[in-house]
């Protein structure tokens, strides 16, 4: 039997009760870490400026790892029609060769939708570092401080180094790429600058420069998402798959579909080495994906996956509740 309490619940419990009502009504229900949910929702309804950000096609159908790899290791996701090969690279550091392992975790996310974000708006390869990516940053709730710092340099190199190889199941593939990279130059942010060098405040006036074949890809295939919502999910990397996986799959949807739990877990169970104890994490962060997603449609079922119904995409400044979503008690 399918559960709708995926369906709009965190919208439709600030909708019909406000904000401390509706908290409170989780935690009298024995649900008050749900309460993070609310707020991301809450967020969500809210945000007034619908700024918006972009991913490319096939970095929504498939996924980086959520966790280190070993620096050797060749990753491989499958999703809807795609399959994702990222291997790893090498640099030259201070002049000596340095390998790199796959991006990982959320930072790397982040940093991804970033230059692809500023390559769309810009309508160019070479991305300015620099302010523009500190603001965005700063607007996602990001500062440069400390091991954040540190993280984020350390995926720049990754995504730097790295080759992709996209394998799509259509004819013709035109929508996609056989092989190459992310960055063809930059993003090496520089460091070792001892405290207080004038140089410091370089430290991210570097420029990147997109490789073309990804360029193009993106130019032609990309998604639009909420900034609101990457913000929010901005700690939660299985989420925010999730989020743009769901951005993507409501563009052509035209009647439901069911997705089973062996296809979720080809595509999101990277780290999880066992099929059944992938729901668990799955479903907490479906729920994040879903209250970051207020118009998505989508339902639950414990024995066979989830049901997508045709949505509105998640870039309307606008959204109201229909007559078919599913009452709190």
């Amino acid at each position: 039997m399918t559960e709708p309490h995926y369906d709009h619940e965190f919208p439709r419990l600030l909708l019909d009760y406000g904000y401390e009502q509706a908290a409170e009504h989780l935690r009298s229900s024995g649900r008050a870490q749900d309460i993070a949910f609310l707020d991301i929702s809450r967020a969500l309804l809210s945000d007034d400026k619908s700024e918006l950000g972009v991913s490319y096609s096939g970095l929504c159908l498939t996924s980086l790892p959520h966790k280190r790899l070993p620096d050797d290791q060749v990753w491989r996701r499958t999703g809807h029609d795609v399959t994702l090969l990222i291997e790893p690279g090498t640099l030259l550091v201070n002049g000596k060769e340095q390998k790199f392992g796959v991006p990982y975790g959320a930072r790397a996310r982040m940093i991804l939708i970033f230059l692809m974000s500023e390559a769309y708006r810009t309508g160019s390869r070479e991305v300015r570092l620099g302010g523009s990516q500190r603001r965005w940053f700063e607007r996602m709730g990001i500062s440069f401080g400390g091991e954040t710092a540190k993280a984020i340099r350390d995926q720049s190199k990754r995504i730097n180094a790295c080759s992709l190889k996209f394998f799509w199941e259509s004819d013709s593939g035109a929508d996609g790429f056989a092989k190459g990279g992310i960055v063809s130059s930059g993003l090496m942010f520089r460091d070792g600058l001892p405290k207080g060098d004038v140089k410091q405040g370089k430290l991210f006036d570097d420029v990147v420069v997109l490789d073309p074949v990804f360029f193009e890809a993106l130019q032609k295939h990309h998604v639009k998402l909420r900034e609101e919502a990457i913000r929010q999910l901005k700690d939660r990397s299985l989420a925010l798959d999730i989020y743009v996986w769901l951005a993507y799959r409501m563009r052509k949807l035209s009647k439901p579909v069911k997705i089973s739990w062996a296809a979720l877990y080809d595509q999101f169970g990277g780290g999880v080495k066992l099929r059944k104890h992938f729901p668990t994490p799955f479903k907490n962060a479906l729920k994040a994906a879903v209250a970051a997603y207020p118009e998505v449609r989508v339902e639950l079922s414990d024995k066979e996956g989830i049901v997508l119904f045709p949505s509105p995409l998640p870039f309307h400044r606008d959204f109201v509740l229909g007559t078919n979503f599913t009452k709190v008690a």
